[in-house]
């Protein structure tokens, strides 16, 4: 979304996931063209002019990976000019818990070559400034874990 001052509106999403096998795991996207192509990011992109930003960070996620979220809730805004090198972009970061059952149904497109998951213990080098956003989001959900039972979201209706 650009404004006449040039800066444009994104959304990021950061997706935790649970499987007993691997754990808590955030899913990711290989970039199909520059900047930073071939390296992995956040799904995300810009906001449409008539779109809500959870409009967008919703349509982004199931763009880039087939994922439709149940829990999606605004993490935090990051602006720092220099935050991507095309020009100054503001990205409306967002967090969502993903049941292990939907794990089996990405499907990448668009400007996202692969979806994946990632155990968060082995993460690649992230594209943009992903890294900070999915710390923040870290952060986030382990405080909210201790007040608000959010973690049921990450759990399937049989958990072993």
């Amino acid at each position: 979304m650009a404004s006449k001052s040039g800066i444009q509106v994104a959304v990021d999403a950061v997706l935790f996931g649970y499987a007993k096998s691997e754990g808590v795991s955030v899913l990711l996207v290989r970039r199909k063209y520059e900047p930073f192509k071939d390296r992995w990011a956040l799904p995300g992109g810009f906001v449409k002019p008539d779109e809500s930003l959870e409009t967008a960070v919703r349509r982004e996620l199931e763009e880039e990976t087939g994922v439709r979220v149940q829990y999606l809730e605004q993490l935090f805004t990051f602006g720092d000019p220099g935050r991507d090198p095309r020009q100054r972009i503001i990205s409306v970061a967002y967090f969502g818990l993903v049941k292990s059952s939907l794990y089996q149904e990405l499907r990448a497109s668009t400007d996202a070559e692969v979806a994946r998951w990632f155990p968060i213990s082995a993460l690649p080098k992230l594209a943009f400034d992903h890294k900070q956003i999915l710390q923040c989001a870290i952060e986030r959900v382990r405080a909210k874990i201790c007040y608000q039972p959010i973690g049921f979201e990450l759990l399937d209706k049989t958990f072993p």
